[in-house]
């Protein structure tokens, strides 16, 4: 496993494992402990974790947590995803950077996504897994989300929405988030 920093996002890191594959299938590593803590993430901070299935077209997000935040790890386990982070850190040096992923099942990669970013992600397969392993219990009074059609944002989704929640759709921009914040 190999771990990559993600220029547009200060802290941010791509995991890549690589599987072993055979006539059976494959077989890879998802996390080592090693391998987190040489970048200066605490392997032991992660307490939850967590799994959604999505089928094609269904765009999950653009959502982070407010007070201290959440760091999470993110990983495709089955299909294909278009994965979007926003850094929403006032004092980080990429402030209002987005970094762009497909995260894929065949891959196994997994994105750590720092506290105070956003985080969101399209499916691009009939099917597509995704698993979480955050640092924090969740707690939705702590749930903010950012509309994912903001302009500001441009975020150029590769498949029409076919599906969001009305959270996210009803979600307000960058703009308002950060003027609520702010004030």
């Amino acid at each position: 496993m190999k771990a990559t920093e993600v220029p547009e996002i200060s802290g941010a890191y791509l995991f890549r494992p690589t599987p072993h594959a055979d006539e059976r299938g494959f077989f890879c590593r998802t996390f080592d402990a090693d391998v987190v803590r040489s970048v200066g993430l605490d392997p032991a901070a992660f307490v939850q974790d967590s799994v959604s299935r999505s089928v094609r077209g269904v765009l999950r997000g653009l959502h982070l947590r407010s007070g201290a935040g959440e760091a999470k790890l993110v990983r495709c386990s089955n299909g294909r995803i278009f994965d979007v982070v926003v850094d929403l850190r006032p004092d980080s040096p990429t402030y209002l950077g987005r970094a762009f992923f497909e995260l894929s099942g065949e891959t196994q990669a997994t994105l750590y996504i720092p506290a105070g970013c956003a985080h969101g992600f399209q499916s691009l397969t009939e099917t597509s897994d995704v698993s979480y392993r955050i640092d924090r219990p969740h707690d939705p009074a702590e749930d903010v989300t950012i509309a994912f059609d903001d302009p500001d944002l441009a975020i150029d989704w590769p498949l029409p929405v076919t599906s969001v929640s009305a959270r996210d759709r009803e979600a307000p921009g960058l703009a308002d988030f950060l003027k609520h914040r702010e004030g």
